[in-house]
């Protein structure tokens, strides 16, 4: 039931010694709003430029939460680290550091990862590009086929270091879809997002085998740089891009895959009339989040921006779906690596 507040009189002088009794507390709570879909929970600098077990926790570019609860945070420099993100982004704290290696017992310019159901390691590599799939200690399991055409020159038509960014499982673990960074040669502005299927999971499944392949419109100056599953069969896009002097331009989307045409057969997008992208709607640009106070070590039109590279979707909660998204600081003393917590609202 709505109470009707009573009419009150009351004097300009009442009011004023009232604010002045009030004071600062008075004040409305500042917005953490980003845009009328997302806000911010908060931001933690704690991991930045520390070390673990004698790894050094930074050059983080993806995330992913795993089965015993903690998040799984992949280094681009072959290490795999499980946070305990509890208590929020503030306090992470590493508990456990692993080494990856690839066939030859290489380190990998680890990219992307997932946790498959039964805790195996989907790891995306850069460099070839590579799926590979580990045990949860590190053993190499196998490898996934990749086309040919997804490899950098001259081998195929992807530019250097604009390969796999992007992994994640479909709903139900039996689609995989990794995300390239950048477009092919002669792809205009399209990115080619790659997935392998299997027809069921568990015990003895089949391998993954390469499935449909579709066309994403990326912003002009960005690539992408993560994609998560939203659990509703849409897929939540990380764009990102940096401008000397100007800092980071890190944007959400919201995506959608069904409906897409299958670009596997297409030699250069968009393609023909009847070939359909990947539909997408913005969430928010993060550059328009409130900063929270945060510093930064180089120039930033927001300095609460960095170089986002990891999102893994912590499940829903009040306000919507919770995200922990966190920059990669590259290993060098002018960035920083800095969690996020964000709520997202889906439209």
């Amino acid at each position: 039931m709505r109470i009707r507040p009573a009419l009150v009189t009351v004097t300009a002088g009442a009011l004023l010694a009232a604010a002045q009794t009030a004071g600062p507390a008075a004040a409305a709570p500042p917005s953490r709003a980003c845009s009328p879909y997302v806000r911010i929970d908060g931001y933690g600098d704690g991991l930045d430029k520390t070390t673990f077990e004698g790894s050094y926790v930074g050059n983080l570019s993806g995330l992913a939460t795993d089965t015993d609860g903690t998040v799984a945070a992949l280094s681009d420099r072959s290490r795999l680290f499980a946070l305990d993100v509890r208590r929020g982004p503030t306090a992470a704290r590493p508990v456990r550091a692993l080494a990856l290696a690839d066939e030859q017992g290489g380190e990998l310019d680890a990219e992307a990862l997932a946790v498959d159901r039964d805790g195996t390691r989907l790891i995306a590599s850069e460099t070839e590009p590579s799926v590979r799939r580990h045990t949860r200690d590190g053993t190499l399991l196998g490898r996934l086929p990749v086309p040919g055409a997804l490899r950098p020159a001259p081998a195929g038509r992807a530019l250097p270091n604009q390969t796999f960014e992007g992994l994640t499982l479909r709903p139900g673990g039996r689609t995989l879809l990794a995300a390239m960074e950048g477009p092919l040669a002669g792809d205009g502005r399209m990115v080619r997002f790659q997935t392998w299927q299997r027809p069921r999971t568990g015990p003895g499944a089949p391998e993954f085998r390469l499935g449909p392949q579709y066309g994403y419109p990326v912003d002009p100056g960005l690539g992408v740089s993560e994609v998560a599953e939203a659990g509703d069969g849409r897929l939540l896009v990380l764009e990102r891009g940096f401008t000397a002097g100007v800092g980071n331009t890190v944007r959400l989307y919201l995506a959608d895959a069904r409906g897409a045409s299958d670009t596997s057969g297409v030699e250069t997008l968009p393609g023909g009339p009847g070939t359909r992208p990947v539909g997408k709607r913005l969430l928010a640009d993060l550059g328009e989040c409130p900063s929270l106070g945060a510093p930064a070590k180089q120039p930033q039109r927001n300095p609460l921006l960095d170089n986002v590279e990891g999102v893994a979707v912590l499940g829903w909660g009040p306000g919507g779906l919770r995200l922990l998204l966190v920059s990669d600081d590259n290993g060098s003393v002018r960035q920083t690596t800095r969690l996020y917590g964000l709520r997202v609202r889906l439209p």
